[in-house]
């Protein structure tokens, strides 16, 4: 009885000092899935490279920017937000971020959310003279309104979205409709891409607002025009972003940081490595949008894509962990 009593003891002292020794390198984690494709093949990704590669118990939560980045400061929980944009955040991340209840980590995608009227790029080659918005605006031939012959056709975006706002101001900005150009009201997110895809798949010229990394222009090759003039911040916020401003001057289009948010908490728990990784982990614009087309094209889940991009590309996640974790991640796989 002494020695199954001892014996009970000693596997309650290794159980208690194991849990402790995972504790204290990761334990329980919750990601914070967030409702676009980038987002969630992004939090699939950590979710695999974190469980198999560091031991942690991770949990994903579905979510939209405002109600997590709310959850994170006023409860500490998700840990994990892998795709913040911190631009364009509500004042209660700043207030989250200013008192460090919020961490910001690495540069998810490297060169941020990218906005712009965009032309396809057979377009841009045979025309290597146009590289700004005024150039296309001297050509309205070489983007024709399919329902106004001689005219020249901007896509929009859908009602309520803040890049539908913006174009339309620009629109004005730019004088496009004195130059021989319509604003076509798109209807939907569906609409813009519906035009965008038929136009390039019967090799058309097409111009409109779009925006990346998105599975589109990972599949469709596009072309950026500059604004021609600088980034006005103080005229973006006066009237670039304000529907009914009646005077809206040119301006450059800004962009947005997309970072990796953590939890004050978690930050605080969590292994050197752990928050290595986290700072790290990196992805061009580029290889985000392969993947994202990828996803579309077989009807993929943000799992199923992870696994796809730690299989096909390792030379570029292995230099985010430790050579112990790849070993494992690739063992997993």
């Amino acid at each position: 009885m002494k020695l199954k009593f001892l014996g009970a003891l000693v596997a309650v002292g290794v159980f208690w000092t194991s849990s402790q020794a995972y504790a204290a390198g990761c334990g329980n984690v919750t990601i914070a899935s967030m409702n676009w494709q980038s987002a969630e093949l992004e939090a699939a990704i950590d979710k695999v490279i974190l469980q198999d590669g560091y031991g942690c118990s991770v949990n994903s939560v579905v979510g939209d920017t405002v109600p997590t980045i709310t959850s994170m400061v006023d409860k500490g929980k998700p840990d994990i937000v892998p795709e913040g944009a911190i631009d364009l955040l509500p004042a209660v991340a700043k207030q989250g971020i200013d008192s460090k209840k919020i961490i910001l980590a690495g540069n998810v995608i490297q060169e941020g959310a990218v906005y712009g009227w965009y032309i396809p790029k057979y377009v841009a080659d045979a025309h290597p003279e146009i590289k700004t918005i005024p150039d296309a605006l001297k050509h309205p031939e070489l983007f024709p309104d399919p329902e106004n012959p001689g005219k020249g056709a901007i896509y929009n975006g859908p009602q309520g979205w803040g890049v539908t706002v913006n174009t339309a101001q620009l629109y004005k900005a730019f004088g496009a409709e004195q130059k021989g150009f319509r604003l076509v009201d798109t209807g939907s997110a569906a609409g813009l891409d519906g035009s965008l895809v038929k136009a390039y798949e019967r090799k058309q010229g097409w111009l409109g607002v779009y925006w990346a990394p998105t599975s589109l222009l990972g599949k469709y090759k596009m072309v950026r025009l500059s604004e021609g003039v600088p980034v006005d911040l103080a005229e973006w916020k006066r009237c670039t972003t304000v529907a009914s401003c009646p005077d809206p001057k040119p301006t450059g289009w800004p962009g947005s940081r997309l970072l990796t948010l953590v939890s004050k908490p978690f930050a605080d728990k969590a292994s050197p490595d752990v928050m290595k990784y986290l700072n790290t982990r990196t992805f061009s614009t580029a290889d985000v949008q392969q993947v994202m087309a990828w996803m579309t094209d077989n009807q993929a889940t943000g799992e199923d894509a992870a696994k796809h991009f730690l299989k096909e590309k390792p030379q570029i996640w292995t230099k985010w962990v430790t050579p112990a974790a790849a070993e494992k991640i690739k063992a997993s796989l």
